[in-house]
Formats: C-alpha cells, structure tokens, sequence
C-alpha cells in the first residue's frame, strides 16, 4: 500500500495495551517485540511481494532475505520461519518446488530453521516469510534513538525498484543485473554481526519506503534532523542512467507524495538522484546511527564482509517541518 493510505488505515485501528510489547505498529519500527523475561525477547514480522525476477529460486532467495531483514534491524537474531506462498493453480509444482528451495537456502544461512508455513491459490505468484527472532531487551535496536552528533552508515546499494523496472524494458547489461540480483539475495546478516562492539543508537532496514522514507522516520521519531550527502550514497550501477531516462516505478512518486514536503533538496541535487532516494527497495540494507567517533571504525569493519557500506549522513539538533535536509 501507499504509505499515506496504509497510514489511514492503521490510525483507524484500536491500539493494544500491554506492558509487555516493547515495540508495536505505532512507532513506524521494522517489527514487533515482546518481552518474555528480563533477558529474552521476540522479535515478530513478516513480508511477501510478487517475483521481481523471473528465475523462481533466485526470486526465493530474495523474498527469504528481505523477510528476515527486520529481524536484523531491531538487533536480533532470527530462528523460526514459516512460509507464506501463493501461486496460480497453473504453475508447475518444478517452479514452486525452486520458489521454496531458494527461500529455505537463504534461512539455513541465516542459522534459522523453516517449520511450516501456508499456502493459497492466487492469480499471480507470492512468497515470504512469516520470522520469529530474539533479542535482549536492553539492546532492541529502535529506528527512533539516533543521536545529535551521530553518522549514519548505509550498507547496500540504492537502486532496485528503478532498475527491476527497468529489466522489464529488456534496458540493463548482464552484469548489471547479476549485482542487483546479488545485492538483493544478501543478508543484512553480515553487517548486523559487525555491530556488537559499537554503540549503535538507532537502525532501520530499507524497504517500500526508499531511503529517504526511512531515514524521515528516523528522523521524526528521535524529534531530529538528518543531512545526507547524495555524492556519498551508493547506487547500483545503471541506477541514474535508468532515472534520468525516466524508468522510475510508481511507488517512488507514492513515496515522494507522502514525505516529499518533508525533505530538502540542495539546488546541485540532480532530478535522477532524487527519485532514486525516493525509489522503494527490495531487500535493502541497514541504515545504522552511531557516535561520530566511531563511524569510520565501523565502516572499516565492515569492509570485508560489506562492500558497499558508506558512510552518507549526520543527526543533528534542530525542529524543521523538513527535518531531513539532501545535499
């Protein structure tokens, strides 16, 4: 749904009281978590989208990837997946037999375990993961704490809505679309594990609201203002080439109408970049605010594992009915 429609539709619902849940829908965070005991957690949440590539079990692997996503992003970690799956009657059983494989791949990377799931008839191909994890109480990762004088660090490739677009138009290079297909599949897994020895204040994962939709809610939860540098986000290559030739899917005009009012563009911020910042994700990567001092430490760790993390932006104090400012 559109941001601004599925909020209209959760501002209408009744909210739960219970001590216990640590975090619910109403703070705009990437799951659910409920407290157990003093040192145990559950982390819930669940994702499924329609195949954004044709090869079945590559298409597992991603929607299994962006389904445990969340998990990483609160700071925990997942443990039991149960399949949600919907195809037309007509398909093959091979392909929905390679749909399951890629999904059950990528949770066994994870270290989780799938133990059932559901399935239903549907006119087009659906798959995800309903995901329990854990967590300590006392290092739930909100996307709401950052801090005034911290860095955010983003740690994949901006650019796969524009560009699974743009496949359809038969427009991307071979190699284009191994990386896209590669950046999508990985799991924000390896750079959660980097993260242990830092004081990290906030994280969130980007998904249906582009980068800059997450980062707005980052910035309205902890009541701060962000400054990201456009020249220091990473694009996945033919990203703004496919921009400026106006390959740009409509959930990005959904998401700038819903925050666009919210957001500065500095004059030198090209149209194309713009509307990659607003381009919705599929399994995107985390945006992480720590300390100033320690920013370039994490970035350095990273490196190994995540190629493509960068250090892109600053929280700062200030109250602006445009709190996230692009430079």
């Amino acid at each position: 749904m559109a941001p601004d429609a599925l909020s209209q539709v959760l501002r209408q619902l009744p909210k739960f009281n219970d001590p216990d849940l640590l975090v619910g829908f109403d703070t705009a965070d990437d799951a659910a978590v409920y407290k157990i005991n003093d040192t145990t957690a559950l982390i819930e949440t669940v994702d499924i989208f329609p195949p954004v590539v044709d090869d079945p079990f590559e298409y597992g692997q991603i929607a299994a990837a962006n389904s445990l996503s969340d998990v990483y992003a609160m700071g925990g970690q997942p443990k039991l997946c149960m399949n949600v799956l919907g195809v037309p009657e007509s398909m093959p059983t091979e392909v929905t037999g390679e749909i399951l494989k890629g999904g059950y791949e990528k949770v066994k990377e994870a270290g989780a375990i799938i133990c059932g799931g559901h399935t239903v008839h549907l006119s087009e191909p659906v798959y995800g993961l309903c995901v329990s994890g854990f967590v300590h109480p006392d290092h739930i990762l909100p996307n709401s704490k950052a801090q005034d004088g911290d860095v955010l660090i983003v740690t994949k490739p901006i650019g796969t809505g524009i560009l699974n677009n743009a496949i359809k138009a038969d427009l991307l290079t071979k190699d284009t679309i191994k990386e896209l297909t590669e950046s999508m599949s990985m799991l924000n897994k390896y750079a959660a594990e980097q993260l242990d020895d830092f004081h990290v204040h906030a994280c969130t994962d980007i998904t249906g609201f582009g980068i800059l939709g997450h980062v707005y809610e980052m910035a309205a939860g902890c009541h701060k203002r962000i400054r990201l540098d456009s020249t220091k986000i990473p694009f996945l290559p033919q990203t703004l080439e496919m921009a400026e030739m106006g390959v740009v899917p409509a959930g990005a005009y959904n998401n700038r109408q819903w925050i666009g009012g919210s957001v500065q563009f500095a004059e030198t911020v090209p149209l194309s970049v713009q509307d990659a910042l607003f381009d919705p994700q599929t399994s995107g990567g985390l945006i992480i605010a720590v300390p100033e001092d320690e920013g370039e430490k994490l970035l350095k760790r990273m490196k190994d594992t995540v190629p493509y993390a960068e250090l892109i932006g600053t929280v700062f104090d200030g109250s602006c009915h445009q709190p996230v400012e692009v430079v």
